[in-house]
């Protein structure tokens, strides 16, 4: 039986799973003298490794070039899997955010791994695109812990990312951080061509970027290596890419196991392909609500199969086929259009209103709308707006409606929530070109604990926002205790993409302080205060009140522009940068994280979100988690603008 058509939208940041060798292009002579220098340690690593993997009976597994094979619970193409009943769709998802978990220690033992996996029904993980920076990853990460909470399964993380940058010599950074050429982590060849240097990054633990701790509050969560742990593997076995390996993280001879298993004791696992995931003409939300299913005729289907359940065929009545004819030729359609089509409806077919709704006509309520939608084959979903048209920066600060087309919508959970595996995994890459969350969301109540999840959990540590405190007062205190503004200048790759405004850093400069200037006429003029729409906002009640921005004072810009002349130059026009403000002393007490580029873009981050006015880019995921932690400070929804 075929359930979707051939047309995928899979993109494929993860190394290629044909296993195709990669084409390596000539390196400098530099490289080649450092490749003969790791010769003779290369090989004694090899020996080692070899007996390693000889001692645990486990097969040879590279990370750049995943293995061509399935699992035995894994069907072929198109088919459908058979899968034993377990336990019903959930009905609420909506437990307390502060869940009782066994620990909330950063590192667990064996036994508090147990305990958390013990109240879920198993493992949830995906492949991770661990080449992407470290904003991107987070976007990941919070739609995998939706995931992972939608289907009560433990959420296995990467236990490390990648910082991509170093703040000083390569060697200074190599001594508190395993160096890795990119390249061969990862499994890309974008950076082959760069100076050597430039190919570098770190492996850090993912703990040095994400407050683990507070995520657990919200839902279990493990890294890979706890899981290894737990399925008596050793951490060494961990992909370099963040692929899931489905041979060499299955093959421990006696696990602890979660569910009677009839594979010899390995870990099951059922992966949910990519192509399965939202393929051309299908809408992924969180699940179908019981309403919608009766609307739509939903039939159930075999609960034994994988993505059971279809919806009933009926005749589209007159009303149904005007409505459709109105609406753009797309599956979701933005609220106002939808609005507006329910007017025109009425305005041709007023039979199709008058006495056929539960209410009156008002075409200013938006439940009489709904309503019309409903009963014409359209479903209301919940989700969050992009900027400048885009969903690059992916924040949930402005919460919005769509609508889509009922019989394009499947359920996550209806689809996967009764897998029987040890391990579910999502293969490939969902992350480009989606909104938040990776799906949307069919309740308002849902929506709002996604917020809740991104703005309170999926947090940095506290000492990052410690730091911050401190360049906030510094920076106020340099322009006399006022308040002041920052924009983020993103520069590197965006320059060579063409993304970066103007034809040259002046030029970018030029515009961050015409939209800076016009926060500063902002500031200074009489306006309506009005907060973003997220749940739980905690204003920052230390932050003394502070007089408006004056023209020329100083702003603050976050950038990665490396150019000692240009960043000279930024600095002669008016700009602060984080060099300027933190101490000797800052460092020493933060630790040796602010080495990396990547741990000093969380400072920055938090730094920005308590200035007054802040500019950024709207193709950049970085602004995103300023506008995100803006919010939680009660900053203003005018005070902020991506473009």
């Amino acid at each position: 039986m075929r359930l979707w058509g051939p047309a995928i939208r899979y993109t494929p940041l993860l190394p290629s799973p044909d296993g195709s060798p990669r084409s390596f292009k000539s390196q400098a002579l530099t490289y080649r003298r450092f490749c003969s220098v790791l010769v003779i340690s290369s090989l004694i690593a090899a020996i080692i490794v070899l007996g390693a993997l000889r001692i645990f009976h486990l097969e040879l597994s590279f990370a750049s070039s995943p293995p061509d094979t399935v699992s035995p619970e894994i069907p072929a193409e198109h088919s459908i899997p058979v899968i034993p009943p377990d336990t019903s769709i959930p009905t609420d998802i909506h437990q307390a955010d502060d869940q009782p978990i066994d620990s909330l220690n950063e590192h667990m033992s064996l036994d508090e791994i147990r305990a958390m996996v013990s109240h879920t029904r198993g493992f949830y993980t995906r492949d991770y695109s661990l080449g992407l920076g470290w904003n991107n990853i987070r976007y990941i990460i919070e739609a995998a812990m939706l995931q992972a909470r939608l289907l009560n399964r433990t959420l296995i993380l990467p236990s490390f990312v990648y910082a991509r940058s170093c703040a000083y010599d390569l060697s200074v950074c190599a001594d508190e951080a395993h160096m890795v050429n990119k390249g061969d982590a990862i499994g890309w060849d974008e950076w082959r061509d760069l100076p050597l240097e430039q190919q570098m990054a770190w492996q850090i633990p993912i703990t040095t970027m994400l407050n683990i701790t507070q995520l657990r509050r919200f839902h279990p969560v493990v890294t890979t290596a706890e899981y290894l742990q737990y399925a008596r593997l050793p951490a060494t076995v961990e992909t370099t890419s963040g692929f899931w390996d489905r041979n060499a993280y299955h093959q421990s001879s006696n696990p602890l196991g979660v569910h009677s298993d009839p594979t010899e004791g390995k870990p099951t696992i059922f992966v949910i392909e990519n192509a399965w995931y939202d393929p051309e003409g299908v809408t992924r939300v969180d699940v179908l609500s019981e309403g919608m299913k009766d609307r739509g005729g939903w039939i159930p289907g075999d609960a034994s199969v994988v993505q059971p359940g279809s919806w009933g065929t009926s005749d589209s009545d007159e009303a149904q086929l005007i409505l459709k004819s109105l609406l753009p030729d797309n599956k979701v359609v933005e609220w106002d259009v939808a609005k507006s089509a329910v007017r025109q409806l009425a305005a041709q077919l007023p039979e199709a209103i008058n006495g056929k709704m539960t209410s009156p006509p008002d075409f200013d309520n938006d439940n009489f709308i709904e309503e019309v939608l409903n009963q014409n084959g359209w479903e209301v979903l919940y989700t969050f707006q992009g900027a400048a048209g885009m969903d690059f920066i992916k924040h949930v600060v402005m919460p919005i409606k769509q609508v889509a087309l009922r019989t394009s919508i499947r359920g996550f959970v209806d689809d996967y929530f009764d897998v029987d595996a040890d391990v579910l995994v999502l293969a490939g890459e969902t992350h480009l070109y989606r909104k938040p969350g990776q799906m949307r969301l069919t309740s308002q109540s849902t929506q709002e604990l996604f917020q809740r999840l991104v703005v309170h959990h999926v947090v940095p540590l506290d000492k990052v926002y410690d730091l911050a405190r401190k360049l906030d007062f510094r920076i106020s205190a340099m322009n006399n205790g006022r308040q002041w503004m920052g924009a983020h200048l993103r520069r590197g790759d965006f320059v060579g993409f063409g993304w970066a405004w103007g034809n040259s850093h002046e030029g970018h400069l030029a515009r961050v302080k015409q939209h800076l200037d016009e926060g500063r006429k902002l500031l200074q003029s009489e306006h309506p205060a009005t907060l973003y729409s997220i749940p739980d906002i905690m204003p920052d009640t230390s932050m003394p009140h502070r007089e408006p921005p004056q023209e020329g004072d100083k702003f603050f810009i976050a950038t990665d522009e490396s150019d000692p002349e240009k960043l000279r130059y930024f600095s002669d026009n008016g700009a602060v940068m984080l060099h300027d403000l933190v101490t000797f002393e800052d460092r020493h007490e933060f630790g040796w994280g602010m080495l990396f580029s990547d741990i000093i873009g969380l400072v920055e981050q938090a730094t920005l979100a308590r200035g007054s006015y802040f500019y950024g880019t709207a193709m950049s995921s970085f602004t995103g988690g300023v506008f995100n932690m803006r919010a939680v400070l009660g900053a203003e929804e005018i005070t902020a603008l991506a473009d």
